[in-house]
């Protein structure tokens, strides 16, 4: 009730300053999780009169290129590397403001129960984009699968790839396809909002599972020269409440991991 008060106080104080016209936002989503969570924020904030529009993708570019160009206010999908290799990549003065949730990303397979049962040669598929493409092979270096340059960091490609035991055989797609490239492949690396809406459990469907300690946490990003806009103070006080914590945690059973502390 407190945080609900608090919030409703912060959009009274917004429209006596600044009138009704700036009550409003547009955040850009994609679609699974993100948009899920995203809706339970639209509808605490309509109790107290704010207007919250969710646009769905989906994909990971054009979240970001609508956000550039003033289509959106902000956009809530993507985690911090991904956000700064993108910015950096197109020249684009976007930021981040707060932080939302970790999605861990996970191996799957349709036609193993097991790494012990990998074949030489495998196929395996992993998402194209540089940041999670880097994500992917840290992960299967994890799993020993692979050896990595030990200077390859966060946005090691496959020609970082210095030892390769399984022989394996590496296709990059968009990460979006990355669940229905299942039947063709003996392994997919998928990120978590991709396979809960393929219907995926990574905590109870994977063959190994991301650390609790990943430095993937996802963010709201806004433009850099209206990073202080009210509004945003607002979003992220209704995203950061008690009622998102409890709607993440009972809906994702611990395959989504809120990455905020309670105002």
């Amino acid at each position: 009730m407190k945080q609900v008060f608090v919030i409703g106080a912060m959009i009274l104080l917004l429209l006596a300053g600044q009138g009704a016209a700036a009550y409003d936002l547009s955040v850009g989503v994609t679609a699974g999780p993100h948009e899920e969570i995203m809706e339970v924020v639209q509808e605490l904030l309509a109790e107290q009169g704010f207007t919250l529009r969710v646009v769905t993708f989906v994909d990971f570019v054009t979240p970001n290129i609508a956000l550039a160009d003033g289509e959106l206010d902000a956009n809530s999908y993507q985690h911090i590397p991904f956000l700064e290799q993108f910015a950096k990549d197109r020249s684009l003065d976007l930021e981040w403001i707060a932080p939302t949730v970790v999605f861990p990303m996970a191996v799957y397979s349709q036609r193993l129960e097991s790494l012990s049962g990998l074949p030489s040669g495998a196929m395996v598929s992993i998402p194209n984009d540089p940041t999670n493409g880097g994500r992917a092979l840290l992960l299967l270096e994890a799993a020993g699968l692979l050896t990595l340059r030990s200077d390859a960091g966060l946005a090691a490609t496959v020609f970082d790839i210095t030892d390769n035991p399984y022989q394996l055989r590496i296709t990059e797609m968009d990460a979006a396809n990355l669940p229905r490239s299942l039947p063709d492949v003996d392994l997919a690396v998928i990120n978590t909002n991709y396979a809960i809406e393929a219907g995926m459990n990574p905590v109870e469907d994977s063959l190994v599972l991301e650390g609790a300690d990943s430095p993937y946490i996802c963010v709201i990003a806004v433009r850099s020269d209206q990073r202080d806009d009210p509004r945003y103070e607002m979003l992220v006080a209704a995203y950061h409440s008690q009622v998102v914590l409890d709607f993440i945690e009972q809906r994702f059973q611990g395959s989504v991991v809120a990455a905020f502390d309670l105002k």
